[in-house]
Formats: C-alpha cells, structure tokens, sequence
C-alpha cells in the first residue's frame, strides 16, 4: 500500500511539473545581475531580456543585487525557487572565479543548472589620459617605475577586472594598488575622472570611452583583435605575448528547475542571439557570439567545468583572498 500511494503521488507531481512548464512562463522573469546598474553584464542583460520577450511572451526584469564581487547576486539566484522565473547572469570571475576567492555558502557549478552560454569578450588593459605611456610597453616600464603606486579600478575581490588585474601585474612583475568598486561601471567612471589610474576591464564596457577619446587603450587580451575596433593591438603584438583572458558570460538557473523549463529559457536565447539585430549590438561592443554548438546547456556545463580547472590553481596559487 505505501508503494503504491508513493507512486501515485510521484505520478501526480509529475503531471503537475509537465502542466506548469507547458504553461511556462505565465508571469514576468527576472534576470539577476550581480553587479551595479551601467556595467557591462547590465547592458547585456538588458539587451538580451528586450528580445526574450519576444520569444516568451513575459516581461524579463533586471534586478542589480551587488557586492561581494557579484557573490550576493549570485546567491540570491541560488536561494531562489526552481522555478524558471529567476535567472542568474554572470561571468567566469561570478560563476568560477570566486569559487575559489569567497568562503562561499553555495557550490556554483551544483547548486545552479547551465541554461546557455551567451558572450564573450576579451579585456582591455586601458588607462586615463593623464598616464605618460603611449603603448603598452611605456605602460609597463611607467608602472614599474611607481612600482605599488598605481591604482588600479576593479569590480571587487574576484571579480574579472580584479584577477585580470593581478595576472598582469604577475606577468610583469610589479604590484598594483587595487581599489573596489561595485561594478566596473563606477570603476570606469573614475578613470574617465582620473581618480584611478588604470583598469584591465572588459573591452565591451570600455570600447565607448576609447572611441570618445575619454581614456587610452594599450591591447587586447585576444590572440585577434576587435572587429570593432581594429587599431587596438593585441597583447602579443603589443609586447606581453600569453596574456589571454577571454571574459565569457552566460545564464543558469536554481539547482532543479524542470529541464523543460530550461529547454523554454535556451530556445529563447537560442533565437536571441540569431536576431541579426541583436548580434550586430553586441559585436558593436566588442562581443563574440558562441557558435550555435555552444549554445547548449551541456556546453556551458562542460564549459564552465573546465574554466574551474583551469584557473582555481592559478588563483589559489597567487594567494588571492578576501580582505
């Protein structure tokens, strides 16, 4: 008798779980973005949440939950129902990096599902218009001179520009002055200010500064450069070969949402990404489109996966911790 009412009631969960997410969505979604309105991860989000409208009949909402690196948006996400109706968007230093920065109550690559992989974008090592360098050599030399003097902008402890930052100053062998922000769109806004000196930030939020004169750029953390903006050199042909860093961004959601769900939310940014608009607004920033191939949950899994292995030894082994 007890298997059959435990069968009975498991079959009836499952017609429940089928019912909702054919009737999924039936009310606005909300995208969280761990870091301050106007930073780069915000512009993204906001641009794929217009066109996933369109493909889910809802509203998708942008929700900014900052600090701690972007660890408090993250968590919220993770805390929040299974139920499709909360999206995590992050980055490599949110959703790996600070797995191994944070004593995190939370397992980032468990206690999340991949939905897809939606950007990447190399970073951009620039500077305020004050600094003597004209290229990144002059740039080197001139930081070793104030070698501990330097500030350098990042979005917190963990964050992109943060371990960016350090794995410059390792490869050429000097000590930066890191300085906290909660987002890397209040950072920029003291370079463009002259508060700070420098950011290793990610080149879609920075390209418009450098277009308008407003900061100087010195290289491209690719082994190319941006389409759009070709004049920048890479790191390689600009004088520190290896210094690769590709910031890919992506979106999950809470550990058990139902797989059909998720299969809703990946054929919307699946198509998101196909609108011809949106990928010449995203290119225009200096954002690469992962193939079609890329753009599945198991990709992003084995994607995300393997940036752990890849960069927590490094990270550990540069003793980056919280303050």
């Amino acid at each position: 008798m007890k298997k059959l009412i435990v069968a009975t009631v498991a079959a009836m969960l499952a017609v429940v779980t089928s019912a909702g997410a054919q009737n999924y969505p039936s009310r606005s979604i909300t995208i969280i973005v761990p870091f301050a309105a106007g930073g780069p991860t915000d512009a993204l989000a906001r641009v794929l949440a217009e066109r996933m409208r369109q493909s889910l009949g809802q509203t998708l909402l942008v929700e900014n939950v900052t600090g701690a690196g972007g660890t408090l948006g993250v968590g919220r996400a993770v805390r929040s129902a299974s139920d499709g109706y909360t999206l995590s968007i992050g980055h490599l230093g949110t959703h790996v990096i600070n797995g191994a920065i944070y004593p995190l109550t939370f397992d980032l690559v468990n206690d999340l599902d991949p939905v897809a992989l939606v950007a990447s974008n190399p970073m951009m090592i620039v500077s305020k218009n004050d600094v003597p360098a004209k290229n990144l050599k002059e740039l080197i030399a001139w930081i070793k001179v104030n070698d501990g003097k330097v500030t350098a902008g990042t979005a917190g402890v963990g964050s992109g520009a943060h371990f960016s930052g350090v794995y410059f100053a390792q490869l050429i062998g000097a000590n930066l002055q890191f300085v906290p922000y909660r987002g890397t769109g209040p950072a920029l806004l003291d370079l463009v200010a002259g508060q700070i000196d420098l950011i290793v930030d990610q080149a879609s939020n920075s390209l418009a500064q450098v277009q308008g004169g407003k900061i100087r750029a010195y290289a491209i953390t690719d082994t190319k450069r941006l389409a759009a903006a070709p004049k920048i050199p890479t790191v390689d042909e600009a004088g520190l070969p290896g210094f690769h860093v590709e910031l890919w961004s992506a979106i999950w959601v809470p550990k058990g949402t139902p797989k059909d769900i998720v299969a809703k939310l990946n054929g919307a940014v699946v198509e998101t990404l196909a609108d011809p608009a949106v990928r010449k607004r995203l290119e225009e920033v200096g954002l690469d489109i992962p193939p079609r191939e890329r753009q599945t949950p198991e990709a992003l899994a084995a994607h995300q996966q393997a940036e752990v292995k890849k960069w927590w030894p490094m990270i550990k082994a540069a003793n980056i911790k919280v303050q």
